[in-house]
């Protein structure tokens, strides 16, 4: 219902950046500033265009799906999940391209001002960033209809920004900045595995083979329950790294983990899974946050 929002307004801008998503790329950089003020090497306003480039590159990749899921014709009218500007009329496609033309051009602007504190090796991992946030849904191969997203999740909101916060601050790669970012990546990945979990039905038949269309329902559900607890589990190795806080502290996401994914095959289809994944990202959130604290112990 296009009424319901105002055409081109603020406010439809506003619901395609899809601000809450936005915890998924806050949590990688909140890590990466962790391990580095472990290590004596944090400095805010480094940090900050960190936090502002991913916030960016989050929207972008939101604005660009957004297009492309539409033109595609996976926006049918069934959608489950929350809806989609272009999908709903709000934003016209032509709209759309030039936002997501100014958005990519903003992220590469706060890129470009980490240039003078992480060196100019960043350019090819800058550019990595925004050619993948294109290929996800775009192009004649598109990533995420090939069953590719969870992979990307795990390397774009796991090695890329906790690896490369730390590297802007530091100058270096650790084993710890290995183990939080493998673990970050695959506690970002249970946001996109319920998201293709509730639209699997729908995702099957406009072509787009996710894992867990490809797996099946139950496969799914045991793919999210398991990218948590790995995620969980993998912070045990700070054990060995002298950080048993942040080996410890991470064990205690798994109790809402758990009981988010018994919510989840409990209600196994439809929009009431929307609510599941509300707390997937509350999850994110707290795993984060522990891992952090955890760290700076």
């Amino acid at each position: 219902m296009p009424g319901t929002v105002p055409v081109d307004s603020a406010k439809a801008w506003l619901l395609a950046a899809r601000p809450k998503t936005l915890a998924g790329a806050a949590v990688p950089v909140l890590l990466g500033c962790a391990l580095a003020a472990a290590d004596g090497g944090f400095a805010l306003l480094p940090a900050l265009l960190c936090l502002l480039f991913a916030f960016l590159m989050q929207i972008d990749a939101n604005l660009i799906n957004d297009l492309y899921d539409f033109l595609k014709g996976s926006d049918g009218t069934g959608r489950l999940g929350p809806r989609r500007a272009c999908a709903e009329g709000w934003i016209s496609p032509s709209a759309m391209k030039k936002g997501i033309l100014l958005v990519t051009a903003a992220a590469c602007l706060a890129g470009c001002g980490l240039l003078r504190y992480g060196g100019w090796e960043l350019i090819p991992v800058g550019l990595l960033c925004v050619l993948f946030a294109f290929l996800y849904t775009a192009g004649p191969y598109p990533l995420a209809y090939h069953g590719w997203g969870d992979a990307l999740v795990v390397l774009f909101f796991g090695f890329v920004p906790v690896g490369g916060t730390y590297y802007v601050l530091c100058h270096d790669w650790t084993a710890g900045v290995t183990v939080a970012a493998a673990a970050c990546g695959l506690a970002v990945d249970t946001l996109l595995t319920v998201n293709n979990y509730r639209d699997r039905e729908q995702d099957a038949r406009s072509g787009k083979r996710t894992l867990v269309v490809r797996l099946g329902a139950a496969a799914g559900s045991r793919l999210y329950l398991a990218c948590g607890v790995l995620a969980a589990l993998l912070c045990l190795g700070f054990l060995f790294l002298s950080r048993p806080w942040a080996a410890l502290l991470p064990q205690l996401y798994l109790v809402p983990h758990f009981l988010t994914w018994r919510a989840m095959i409990r209600i196994g289809r439809g929009r009431e899974l929307n609510a599941v994944l509300g707390k997937t990202s509350r999850n994110i959130l707290l795993f984060g946050l522990l891992l952090a604290a955890g760290l700076l112990i």
